[in-house]
């Protein structure tokens, strides 16, 4: 091992935005163990009265999540949600193939993001679905008059949700999703659900399924988008095969973790080329390092559960995932200006930040990155600039590819002045120290440093090893009167506070 320097260069009087905190939210889908067995278990010995796990909704609590986006995914391009209110009809979902009971539907999702303290997202069925149904959908949670509103009082539930955040369907641009659509079509009926959804209730932001893709959105924005108030992208950058396998490789991984920024900026970019950039905001709002292992999707095999089993094992979950979770929410500081949501995919099991099973959770090593970020960064993202050294790395291909070795974020509370550094060690065996300067004869009080790190970049914990990957907290003895130095470990993740 080695020890490589980095300079990270501070203007305390110089704020480039604030952040929403809505970038730390989360995302729950029809599939798998994701709702029946993971946030929702009536008569497990640890769901309360409503069938919801208290552990996960204590879990979720202590990382503060914002908003649960729900739900789907590909299962919502053929949600019946009528059947998922009142008396509940099960179904055939034709997206994972197995039978929907209908026992969590909007009811439940509602209630369960009220235990949470997150708001409500939902994603209507653009699909299958008409313009009618997605604002009968609104009707229901929203309105106190009409047939809808009126079945919603019938179902026991007298005062209107107020689900303030929706979605007009989730990645119909893709051949993959049940009721694909060209741009002309999307266009189209993004328009017409926009107009029906906000004549029902006007205080609602809508966002639609977009692409980085200049002549999709172009399409798209040229006739909607007045009606609109988000576009949302999608990302995964490691999928598992049809056998649920995943890339091993920690290098191969690390080698994109700046891959979402640049998804980012060419959103950004071509929203500026529409005249968008100071209308609509970017809802990141299905993202993960891992992709979901759903066998036989597209080949109309039957699905594999028993494969999707082995796949949601806690040792495929490591310090290659926290550290990219943590450059992916650090992309999203740098661009507050028009990242203003982002939904981590998805809140429990599959490839989750939490892990469910009989007896309790397992907190995943992503789940200590939220932890990091919601407990001890701040709202303003102060203006820096870092230099730091690269290292190479194999990317697809066997190619050869250089990646920062450091990455870097600093914010500050606006009322207290308090600031918090996050510092992301990329490498996966060598330490970095970084010199912190520009602060001045800044008086500080204290200086308290976090890191989640583990014994190795494949370090994960489990059931019967909770806390292998943890957040480590240490006092710092800083001098005041000058610039310092912070080490990094390596594979590490890392927010240092100075009050």
């Amino acid at each position: 091992m080695s020890k490589s320097h980095a300079v990270l260069d501070i203007l305390p009087e110089h704020v480039d935005g604030c952040r929403d905190f809505m970038i730390f939210g989360h995302f729950l889908e029809h599939f798998h163990r994701q709702i029946y067995g993971g946030v929702y278990n009536p008569g497990s010995h640890l769901s309360d009265e409503n069938g919801f796990r208290r552990d996960v909704i204590e879990a979720l609590r202590r990382i503060k999540t914002p908003v649960i986006r729900w739900p789907g995914g590909c299962f919502v391009s053929a949600y019946p949600w009528k059947k998922g209110v009142g008396r509940r009809v099960p179904y055939y979902d034709k997206a994972w193939r197995v039978e929907e009971p209908n026992t969590f539907g909007t009811a439940e999702f509602v209630a369960f993001c009220r235990e949470v303290g997150a708001e409500p997202f939902i994603c209507t069925n653009a699909g299958t679905g008409s313009p009618e149904d997605m604002s009968d959908w609104v009707e229901y949670c929203n309105l106190e008059i009409g047939e809808w509103a009126a079945r919603r009082r019938a179902d026991g539930h007298g005062e209107p949700f107020d689900v303030l955040y929706w979605s007009i369907g989730n990645e119909n641009y893709g051949a993959w999703e049940m009721g694909a659509k060209t741009a002309d079509e999307w266009a189209r009926l993004v328009l017409e659900s926009a107009k029906m959804m906000k004549r029902v209730d006007h205080r609602i932001e809508l966002a639609i399924a977009s692409t980085p893709n200049l002549d999709w959105n172009t399409t798209v924005l040229r006739e909607a988008g007045d009606m609109l108030d988000w576009v949302s992208i999608h990302g995964y950058w490691s999928g598992a095969s049809d056998e649920g396998v995943f890339e091993k490789g920690y290098d191969n991984i690390i080698a994109r973790a700046f891959e979402p920024e640049e998804r980012i900026v060419n959103v950004k970019y071509i929203l500026g080329a529409l005249g968008y950039l100071d209308k609509l905001r970017i809802a990141f709002d299905e993202w993960n390092l891992r992709g979901w292992c759903h066998p036989n999707f597209m080949s109309f095999g039957a699905a594999d559960h028993a494969l999707m089993d082995a796949n949601d094992i806690n040792s495929n979950y490591n310090l290659a995932d926290a550290v990219f979770t943590a450059c992916f929410l650090n992309s999203c500081l740098r661009h507050c200006d028009v990242v203003g949501m982002a939904n981590f995919s998805p809140v429990v099991n599959t490839v989750g930040a939490i892990f469910t099973h009989e007896d309790g959770i397992v907190t995943r090593p992503t789940y200590h990155i939220f932890d990091l970020y919601t407990n001890h960064t701040y709202e303003e993202i102060v203006h820096s600039a870092l230099a730091s050294p690269s290292f190479d790395v194999l990317a697809d291909g066997g190619s050869c590819k250089s990646v920062q070795q450091l990455d870097a974020v600093v914010t500050r509370d606006p009322t207290t002045g308090n600031m918090g550094i996050t510092l992301v060690n990329l490498h996966g065996e060598n330490t970095i120290q970084c010199r912190i300067r520009g602060l001045g004869r800044r008086d500080l009080s204290g200086a308290t440093i976090r890191t989640v790190n583990g014994a190795s970049v494949d370090a994960f914990n489990d059931v019967d090893q909770p806390e292998a990957v943890s957040i480590e907290e240490r006092t710092l003895v800083i001098d005041s009167f000058g610039d310092f130095t912070i080490e990094c470990p390596a594979h590490s993740v890392s927010v240092l506070n100075l009050v």
